[in-house]
């Protein structure tokens, strides 16, 4: 968006007639005076709600059904209660204000359908661009130190969280601050939904991916967006594009980049009957996350002190080292013997599952997202991710023969679990229903499935049929193309969006004169990033509590670009 149009929305909010009361009205006699009962609430609110900007921009900001006195002290009652109570009812604090957020009317980006294609770029153009999205990274990680990724709030919230999904949080998430901090931002998202603010948090966009131009932006490393950075420059090294100087440069970020998710990363925790497993952390001990110190602290204001590992982090950092040939006796653990405690059996372990956002789909068969530390700690409860069972799957592909799969029956019978989940999820259709994802969009989800088929592909025709007996992938390839090809590009992308779609057509065998609407994209788009590198950021992964935060960055959208396009290139060799 222009100057103008932001202009224009901040004044436009700053100016609007204020007859009914803001949400500093409703707060301010709780939580902005003498700390009492929780202290997080209050602080929370000072930290992400009143600080000066957002207090400026929502100051007129009202909601004309609180002019009752009934139900402006109810709305005080619950916050009170959240404040003071040392056990609150969450159920019943998050009510009122889920009868709020129920009077959001937000939807998911529907882009208009497509203009001309034109005709495919030349291969000295992809080229070029593969070298500039290599140049930047390496450029990037000359400079830091390592590849930043950064995180953005969207205050408007998620279309899918609801107020029956935010008594699901409230209810099913552990740590308090994170129950403080999702129902705060969840009043105030109404306020901002419903009112000329919403202009300014949540201006229009093209394509699907939400572009990342919130003005604070919090960077940070994390190892499973290192295991992507692996990704990419391994697939720069194997494209042959790669001057020897730069070859050199980017396996020695290669071998940083393991060691900080396969040593930096690693953490201990039990698994069924007391046998213990190192996995992946998202967020390392400090000072390795290269927070700064205001972000630091503002993070552990937020509600997020404790970071636990998780499933997807896992999975995505093993299958790097994996690709990239490292031999740390961590690759050699049976990962599937650990997942399996995490994976629902209907009507026996469902309630592993204690924020069910997606609770459109069947769970059953599929692992769910957080792990216990060894403290036995769980504060974001537990969800369920589609994708990250993606990242399960390609991650035992790889190390089939390693863990012994085929040769285990269990090992064998979780796999063939995590398969059915994915086939019931593709045949419903609800793979490309964004509720159906926790961390991720249904775009995501296609270029992943690629990338796990890839995989698939790759084994020995004996072990496909042991592993897919019944044709299972195929129905979700069939599924996953259609999407992609009827909907995804069917209508109008941004370059974020055209990456996906390549990685997805590239990696399930489309014809490769399907690829030139996505390769179009990405041309026109370069230099949109401007002094950041050669695009912009995008939305890769997002979080829908406490509210909508996006994950990414330029360096993230080279790294995506880059392997689409090296993808999209060695199809189009096969012809």
């Amino acid at each position: 968006m222009s100057f103008h149009y932001f202009a224009g929305a901040a004044c436009r909010a700053l100016t609007a007639r204020k007859d009914s009361p803001s949400l500093y009205d409703v707060c301010d006699p709780v939580l902005s005076g003498p700390a009492r009962g929780d202290p997080h609430l209050a602080k929370f609110y000072k930290t992400a709600l009143g600080n000066p900007a957002l207090r400026l921009l929502l100051r007129r900001a009202g909601l004309p059904e609180l002019r009752g006195e009934a139900k402006l002290a109810r709305l005080r009652e619950a916050l009170v209660r959240a404040r003071d109570d040392t056990e609150p009812d969450w159920t019943a604090v998050g009510a009122p204000i889920a009868e709020l957020v129920d009077t959001i009317a937000l939807d998911h980006p529907k882009p208009p359908p497509a203009a001309f294609v034109g005709a495919m770029p030349a291969p000295a153009q992809i080229d070029g661009i593969i070298r500039d999205c290599a140049q930047h990274l390496l450029g990037s990680y000359r400079k830091n130190g390592f590849l930043p990724t950064y995180a953005a709030f969207n205050l408007i919230g998620d279309p899918d969280f609801r107020g029956r999904e935010l008594i699901m949080a409230l209810s099913g998430l552990n740590a308090r601050g994170y129950k403080n901090s999702s129902l705060l931002f969840n009043l105030a998202r109404v306020f901002i939904a419903r009112s000329p603010a919403r202009a300014v948090v949540n201006p229009p966009w093209r394509g699907v991916a939400e572009p990342m131009w919130e003005p604070v932006q919090i960077r940070h490393r994390s190892a499973y967006y290192d295991a992507f950075f692996i990704e990419a420059l391994l697939s720069y090294v194997e494209s042959g594009l790669a001057a020897p100087a730069d070859k050199i440069a980017a396996e020695r970020a290669i071998a940083d980049m393991v060691d900080f998710c396969v040593n930096i990363s690693r953490e201990e925790v039990e698994g069924a009957g007391g046998a213990r497993f190192n996995v992946i952390t998202a967020l390392a001990p400090a000072p390795h996350p290269r927070f700064s110190r205001y972000f630091a602290q503002i993070k552990q204001d937020l509600g997020f002190g404790v970071y636990v590992p998780d499933c997807d982090t896992t999975a995505c950092s093993i299958s790097a080292a994996t690709q990239a040939g490292c031999l740390d006796a961590i690759i050699d653990q049976p990962l599937l013997d650990f997942y399996a405690t995490y994976q629902v059996h209907t009507g026996v372990n469902e309630p592993r599952v204690t924020v069910p956002l997606n609770d459109n789909i069947d769970y059953e068969g599929g692992v769910a997202t957080w792990i216990d530390n060894l403290k036995g700690e769980r504060p974001y409860g537990n969800d369920l991710d589609p994708t990250l069972n993606l990242d399960i799957l390609e991650v035992s592909f790889r190390n089939l023969k390693r863990w012994k799969i085929l040769e285990t029956p269990a090992r064998l019978a979780t796999l063939h679990r995590i398969i059915g989940f994915q086939k019931r999820l593709a045949a419903s259709g609800a793979f490309s229903n964004p509720r159906s994802h926790i961390y991720y969009l249904p775009e995501l989800y296609s270029a992943y499935f690629g990338r796990c088929y890839a995989a698939f592909l790759a084994l020995p025709l004996a072990a496909q049929a042991a592993i897919d007996p019944a044709g299972d992938f195929d129905v979700i390839r069939h599924r996953v193309l259609s999407y992609v090809k009827g909907e995804l590009m069917a209508a109008e992308m941004n370059v974020f969006d055209a990456a996906l779609a390549l990685i997805a057509l590239g990696h399930l065998g489309a014809d490769p004169r399907a690829f030139a609407p996505a390769l179009n994209v990405i041309v026109n788009a370069t230099g949109e990033g401007g002094r950041r590198g050669p695009f912009r950021a995008y939305e890769w992964n997002k979080m829908k509590t406490p509210t909508r935060i996006l994950v990414g960055g330029p360096e993230v959208t080279s790294a995506f670009v880059l392997m689409a396009l090296a993808v999209a290139k060695r199809a189009m060799a096969r012809g």
